[in-house]
């Protein structure tokens, strides 16, 4: 995969190997290098971190991947269970890790697509997730995609071996991630432009 390609880095999922929002954002990461993208995902047993405390100085294995897997991410895609009408403890734990770059030359989430995927076990709680995750990329500085993806996982939309068998979740996937890569494309030739002309 040639380098110059954007880098989307995907977190989330649950603690849950094989979970309905992993194989989602699993799905969506595929659609990226379909159009080109470089992809990383980080999920499950990735995400089992300490939680944070800006208090303390060292970081976990897991916590030094993840912060260092967004700070060289062109786009992002996070997905999410809906646990009681929000977004999972675990996912809201990693992004705080994010808080280790605020002195960054691209703080937090900043000047970044950030793609949404949300899964729920009917279709009441998908709302509320999905305007709390994307509330919480806008106080990261990132830039929600104008499409996510809401997927009701009672209708198992996807086969044991993650491919998708309910197309309308395939329509919603690529929409999502393609936002993210055109986004993350453009932002790439952008910095490009800027640092030739200086």
């Amino acid at each position: 995969m040639n380098t110059d390609s954007p880098l989307i880095v995907g977190i989330g999922g649950t603690m849950r190997v094989g979970s309905t929002s992993e194989k989602a954002m699993a799905a969506a990461l595929r659609m990226a290098e379909s159009q080109g993208a470089r992809t990383l995902m980080l999920s499950g047993p990735a995400l089992d971190m300490e939680t944070f405390d800006p208090a303390v100085a060292s970081r976990s294995e897991n916590a030094q991947r993840l912060v260092e897997a967004l700070r060289a991410a062109d786009g992002i895609i996070l997905s999410s269970p809906s646990y009681h009408g929000s977004i999972s403890g675990h996912l809201k734990n990693a992004l705080d890790y994010t808080e280790d770059m605020r002195a960054d030359e691209r703080p937090y989430f900043d000047n970044r697509a950030v793609g949404c995927i949300v899964c729920a076990d009917g279709a009441q709680a998908m709302g509320s997730t999905l305007s709390t995750l994307r509330s919480i990329v806008h106080a990261l500085r990132g830039w929600p995609t104008p499409y996510a993806a809401v997927i009701n996982s009672s209708l198992k939309p996807f086969e044991a071996d993650g491919s998708i068998k309910n197309p309308d979740v395939a329509a919603q996937l690529n929409i999502m991630a393609g936002q993210v890569v055109e986004f993350a494309r453009r932002a790439r030739l952008a910095a490009s432009v800027e640092a030739s002309v200086n």
